[in-house]
């Protein structure tokens, strides 16, 4: 089931979001990266910036994607690690699509899931960046008219 996650539930969403993030992405993070994201992830103000939608198996949370900028930036997009390759994050996608009026949508893609982004539809815009020690790359996915 996916449904829209409230401000309490995406905080306590974090500790899924810290440790898929630790083991699939920290990897290409030096310190100050990591720092930054923990924070990030730990901000009230940044929390209530985004609209957040979670997977659940019964009051399991399986997975979440959350948006900013009135849906035209993904912020956060984790799948538990052990749920991962189950077509979770493609339903998470795509309910995300549903009623999002944004044109162009981008993502700052961690190295480990550029792949993953470039099967939803996303194309690179760029090369991999470094802000504040999180590495990515830029990526857009054009919705078509």
């Amino acid at each position: 089931m996916i449904r829209r996650l409230s401000f309490n539930e995406l905080r306590a969403s974090i500790p899924l979001v810290w440790q898929v993030f630790s083991k699939y992405e920290a990897i290409d993070y030096p310190e100050s990266g990591k720092r930054a994201f923990w924070e990030a992830i730990h901000s009230d103000e940044y929390l209530h910036s985004l609209s957040a939608l979670g997977y659940f198996n019964e009051e399991r949370l399986l997975g979440l994607i959350a948006t900013r900028d009135e849906g035209s930036h993904v912020a956060l997009f984790f799948v538990d690690g052990a749920h991962q390759r189950q077509g979770i994050g493609r339903a998470l996608w795509k309910a995300a699509l549903k009623g999002n009026t944004a044109h162009e949508i981008t993502v700052h893609s961690s190295l480990f899931a550029v792949e993953v982004y470039k099967k939803l539809g996303f194309v690179p815009t760029g090369e991999a960046q470094v802000e504040n020690g999180i590495r990515f790359v830029p990526m857009v996915y054009i919705k078509q008219k």
